[in-house]
């Protein structure tokens, strides 16, 4: 097994984030410090990150419901609520696949996967968000096509896959994309307030009964769906109504 995905595996990040310990020379094998990001480990080798022995956990794919006011990271220097607080000890080497912001809620995937992770997140694979909005007035549906033209906001360039009005001023939301807090900032840039802001999918997965805090681990079919399912769904025309 490559080292990056030993190390990703064992709860210390993405692979990108593991091929930084490797190269900034944190890692050992049998004493000796690695480099060179093609390093293959053995079941017999002996792996360290900073001295400390590192034990693999076998793949474990979490579906976690997070609730308004949590964080996603492992602590918080302001002592606030974490995504971790709501799982049990042992799940806390787990990466949190993407992320919501402490006023945002819905599914948050964690795992130690870092192939599947790399598949989720990165922009090539394009792989869709649904989420459920709450503005603060009504929607203007003359303001749709610019959202799925798209604009540029903090972060970069922004767009809407797909969005849809339900009621006066609730929609529904498809990204591709990953811009920090897109959603947000791309109604504050139209002039509306994002009052609740809800991610209902990812990819082949849903909310269905999950409620917030609760979480359940991803049965072997549903790994597959995320892994193997095209990212993309084939171009249709959006309606406006």
């Amino acid at each position: 097994m490559r080292l990056n995905r030993f190390l990703a595996a064992a709860g210390f990040g993405s692979r990108r984030a593991c091929e930084t310990l490797i190269t900034d020379g944190k890692v050992s094998i049998n004493g000796h410090y690695i480099r060179d990001l093609a390093t293959t480990v053995e079941t017999d080798d002996d792996v360290r990150v900073t001295g400390r022995p590192v034990r693999p956990m076998a793949l474990t794919y979490i579906l976690l419901h997070k609730p308004r006011g949590f964080v996603c990271t492992r602590s918080d220097e302001k002592g606030r609520k974490t995504i971790f607080d709501l799982l049990p000890a042992h799940y806390g080497t787990l990466f949190h696949v993407g992320r919501l912001d402490k006023d945002s809620e819905g599914l948050l995937l964690l795992t130690n996967d870092g192939a599947l992770s790399q598949r989720l997140t990165h922009p090539s694979h394009e792989v869709e968000k649904e989420y459920e909005v709450l503005l603060d007035k009504p929607f203007d549906l003359a303001d749709k096509p610019k959202f799925l033209r798209g604009f540029h906001i903090e972060g970069g360039r922004a767009k809407m896959e797909r969005l849809n009005l339900v009621k006066l001023t609730f929609l529904k939301v498809v990204l591709r994309q990953g811009i920090k807090r897109q959603i947000r900032l791309m109604f504050y840039k139209n002039g509306y307030e994002v009052k609740r802001l809800l991610r209902s999918r990812i990819g082949a997965m849903e909310m269905k009964t999950l409620g917030p805090g609760q979480w359940r681990q991803l049965k072997a079919r549903e790994v597959r769906a995320l892994a193997e399912a095209p990212a993309k769904k084939p171009d249709r025309k959006d309606r406006a109504d």
